[in-house]
């Protein structure tokens, strides 16, 4: 009888966790942005990345530097799934059924979609069009978010939008026409509205039917026209008595305010925008697009060139010279990045959600989270991480509290 031979392998010492070492048992969900940059006109009141369209678009420059930029970053999301697509801008409804199809087929060869993701396209009702509409939609686009602002005209003329009340109201019924989910942007605090006003384009929106909604208060910032010619505005107390009586009204109509803006019918939450919210990883391509990505020992966040034209021409070259930044979070930095986001949630986040998506050990934070709960700007729930009303209220002091610093 043979001699059973048996190999005795010495005992491995686990290595003890480092206290800044990142550590995912398993990586964040994975979304999509892709940065359309032009506009008819840019808007006084805009601080994205926008440009005044070239009387003919360069579309297909544009869409083989999004190939180049986007094969040049599947290195680092290899095997992973697109929960969400999102086309924002500038006008991507500029762009033709074509380019969108042949922008949609090129993401499907490249990435692996959810079967049910969804996929957003951005559009100006200055832009809308019927047909494009249910071009888009039989490519793939699956909800359409529509910058409305105000229905208006006296309003949308002070805003400098290219659209009147009359086209915003087809636009809307263009949109459903193609698309389940539809969004509709509104602004309010706008140069020369009353509450009234403000509240009869919220009506207005309502009256379409529309499941979600987006409510921004109208602010200057820097380097746009109407910071340097600033417009007369309502005053705080004006503005405070439109955004109540807005809540209000669309919660009477079923509506939950789930984030600072944003409002939704039951299970029409943009997936998108949750997956930002939530600390989720995505992916930016495209002139001027934020990535934020994880991998097991690190998070890694990275910008694209801003201006069109370079980085058209330094994503062809495919060097990675089309990069203005690509750097690695710092580990201390993590927990004020992920409460910037996951704190503008109504409800907040489930408490597991934070090692999950940081890959960070909750006790990094507990201080924190103690210190919140003492002052009354958390609330006292042992299953989510969320603002109390206090904290609502003074949601800047909330988030300022998790600073490497304090």
């Amino acid at each position: 009888m043979d001699e059973l031979m048996i190999s005795i392998q010495p005992l491995q010492r686990v290595q003890p966790r480092k206290a800044d070492e990142f550590r995912f048992s398993t990586l964040p969900p994975l979304a999509l942005y892709i940065h359309v940059p032009w506009c008819v006109r840019k808007c006084p009141y805009c601080d994205f990345n926008s440009h005044k369209a070239p009387q003919t678009l360069p579309e297909e420059q544009y869409l083989s530097a999004l190939r180049a930029d986007l094969e040049q970053s599947l290195p680092l999301i290899w095997g992973r799934q697109l929960i969400s697509v999102f086309i924002g801008g500038g006008t991507p409804s500029l762009l033709s059924e074509q380019t969108v199809d042949a922008m949609l087929s090129m993401i499907r060869a490249y990435l692996p979609l959810l079967p049910d993701a969804e996929i957003t396209l951005e559009a100006n009702p200055g832009t809308a069009e019927a047909s494009r509409f249910k071009a888009y939609a039989q490519s793939g686009v699956n909800r359409i978010s529509l910058g409305i602002q105000s229905f208006d005209d006296n309003a949308l003329k002070a805003l400098g939008r290219i659209h009147d009340g009359q086209q915003a109201r087809l636009a809307i019924e263009m949109a459903q026409q193609a698309v389940e989910r539809v969004n509709l942007d509104v602004m309010f605090a706008l140069p020369g509205q009353t509450p009234e006003l403000a509240i009869k384009d919220v009506q207005q929106a309502l009256s379409f039917g529309t499941e979600h909604l987006s409510l921004y208060h109208l602010t200057l910032e820097p380097n746009t026209v109407f910071a340097k010619y600033p417009p007369v505005l309502p005053d705080e107390d004006q503005s405070a008595v439109m955004q109540d009586a807005m809540i209000q009204t669309v919660q009477e109509h079923g509506f939950e305010q789930y984030e600072i803006s944003a409002y939704s019918k039951p299970g029409r939450r943009s997936r998108h925008n949750m997956n930002y919210w939530e600390f989720g990883d995505y992916l930016g391509i495209g002139p001027g697009a934020h990535s934020k990505l994880s991998f097991p020992d690190r998070v890694v966040r990275r910008a694209v060139l801003r201006n069109p034209q370079s980085w058209m021409e330094a994503a062809e070259k495919r060097d990675g010279s089309h990069l203005a930044e690509d750097v690695s979070v710092a580990f201390h930095d993590v927990p004020f990045e992920f409460m910037l986001n996951a704190l503008r949630l109504k409800q907040g986040v489930p408490v597991g959600l934070y090692e999950e998506h940081t890959g960070q050990p909750l006790s990094y934070v507990l201080s924190a989270l103690r210190r919140c709960r003492d002052k009354g700007l958390l609330a006292d729930d042992p299953l989510r991480i969320r603002a109390s009303e206090m904290g609502w209220r003074f949601l800047n002091d909330l988030q300022a509290e998790f600073l490497h610093d304090q």
